[in-house]
C-alpha cells in the first residue's frame, strides 16, 4: 500500500473503481486478498506486486492472475 500512496490519486481511482470510501482503501495494511484482480485491473500493477505473499511473478506467458500454491 504504501507505494500506491505514493502516486497521486491513485487511491481515489481505487476506491471509485471498487464502489467504497478512499478512507477505507487507505486503511488497508496491504491490498486485501479478494481485492487483488480488481485492484490490479484498476491500477494495472500486477497481482505478483500488489501481493507477493500470494502470487508468483510470471515466468515466462504464464498468466499472472491465478495465485500460487502455498506449500
Amino acid at each position: 500500500m504504501a507505494s500506491m500512496r505514493a502516486q497521486r490519486g491513485l487511491l481515489a481511482r481505487i476506491a471509485r473503481g471498487l464502489g467504497v470510501t478512499r478512507g477505507a482503501v487507505s486503511a488497508w495494511p496491504r491490498v486485501p486478498a479478494e481485492r487483488v484482480p480488481a485492484v490490479s485491473r484498476i491500477t494495472g500493477i500486477p497481482p505478483h506486486e500488489l501481493r507477493p505473499d500470494l502470487y508468483e511473478p510470471p515466468s515466462g506467458a504464464s498468466d499472472t492472475s491465478a495465485p500460487s500454491v502455498a506449500a
